[in-house]
């Protein structure tokens, strides 16, 4: 006679313990308004430049965010970054009346524009 095998039971797999989580009033979400993107005011508001800043930007008046732009259109047209670092400008006869004559750490170029701004 040929032996039967008992089948395996099966444990009953572990009921995993729910954690009841204590329901915290929703938040009201602050009403968005419809319509146009709010700007800051940096952005809006634009500035006369001196005669000099003006022959590196190419216009009279323009908002901060854009004088930076141009300047660094500039500066890499005009290699006036430093080779081994990167973070030094070191200006041409040109940018040199707007920034001074000594290299400047890249951080510290817009500090060097507010006298050209007005």
């Amino acid at each position: 006679m040929a032996k039967k095998k008992k089948a395996a039971k099966k444990k009953p797999a572990a009921k995993k313990k729910t954690v009841s989580k204590k329901r915290t009033p929703a938040k009201k979400k602050a009403s968005k308004k419809t319509g146009a993107k709010r700007k800051s005011g940096l952005i809006q508001k634009t500035y006369g430049l001196s005669p000099e800043l003006q022959e590196i930007c190419g216009a009279k008046s323009l908002t901060r965010p854009q004088i930076v732009k141009k300047l660094w259109v500039y500066i890499k047209a005009h290699k006036c970054q430093d080779a081994k670092n990167r973070r030094m400008i070191n200006p041409d006869n040109k940018l040199s009346q707007v920034i001074g004559k000594k290299p400047v750490d890249m951080l510290k170029l817009a500090g060097c524009l507010s006298k050209h701004i007005k």
